[in-house]
């Protein structure tokens, strides 16, 4: 056979079989997708018939683009759940108490045991290094830190009570009736005469107090200061300045109790003791 013979054969036999006529100029050519994806080899999957296991069209991938993603849940709706899991399990120990049942409600339990612990750890470490967040600074809790606390608002109240009188008076208003008057009116001229208070006694039923001997009879000034009902003892500040009354308790109060609330009725700021 000649050499021509041979090129000519071999041509023939890896020629496609009905293969396409050339693209026209004005004819677009298709899509590269197109042709990767719809349009099947016609010399691999027609002629040989390769069978079912080959793909003769290549498969288009998946459109994930149009896909709703699954909504995430808030750290309260997390918390929500993990309540409502315990309380299934709880409830599911109690009415069947089998020990799949018990041993799967203490499982659950300990793991919330576990997180409170470790938050509660945390919470503790944040507050040792950053004494902004840390409340005991403010208001002691320790033994000796509460001690120097106290030692330090109680010089600060004496000071501050000391020199009150020149602002502040205090108005008593008791019944000779009242056995708690009895009992808190001794009381009241002690804190008073050590700190040079200035009190006036109204008597609410014209009667004289021991302690008090220059005493008034009401005559409306409870009233016109606005102290509310008739409970005896009661005790309110008077504010010379701002002619501004100050109710500072009904009943018998021991004598710290009163410096106390002197103190912070009249140089504190609401939640700033707390």
């Amino acid at each position: 056979m000649s050499r021509n013979a041979r090129l000519s054969m071999l041509f023939l036999a890896f020629a496609p079989v009905g293969a396409a006529a050339p693209i026209r100029a004005q004819e677009a050519p298709l899509a590269r997708d197109t042709i990767e994806h719809d349009v099947p080899d016609n010399f691999y999957c027609g002629e040989r018939k390769l069978g079912q296991w080959f793909y003769c069209v290549k498969p288009k991938a998946a459109d994930t683009s149009s896909a709703t993603p699954e909504p995430q849940m808030s750290a309260a709706e997390r918390i929500a759940a993990i309540g409502k899991q315990l309380d299934e399990l709880k409830a599911r120990a109690i009415l069947e108490p089998n020990e799949a049942n018990v041993i799967a409600y203490v499982r659950f339990q300990r793991e919330q045991l576990d997180r409170a612990s470790t938050f509660s750890d945390t919470w503790q470490r944040a507050l040792w290094q950053n004494p902004d967040l840390d409340y005991t600074l403010q208001r002691p809790v320790s033994t000796v830190g509460k001690r120097l606390w106290l030692d330090n608002r109680r010089a600060d109240r004496d000071a501050v009570l000391t020199n009150l009188g020149q602002r502040y008076g205090l108005f008593y208003f008791y019944a000779q009736s009242c056995g708690a008057c009895e009992v808190f009116a001794p009381i009241l001229r002690s804190v008073t005469d050590s700190h040079r208070l200035s009190v006036m006694a109204v008597s609410m039923d014209g009667g004289p107090s021991k302690d008090f001997p220059n005493y008034v009879v009401d005559s409306g000034q409870r009233s016109r200061m606005g102290v509310p009902g008739n409970e005896t003892p009661a005790l309110v500040l008077f504010d010379t300045q701002t002619r501004r009354t100050i109710p500072v308790g009904y009943g018998v109060l021991s004598a710290d109790e009163l410096m106390d609330r002197i103190f912070m009725l009249t140089n504190t700021k609401v939640g700033s003791d707390y």
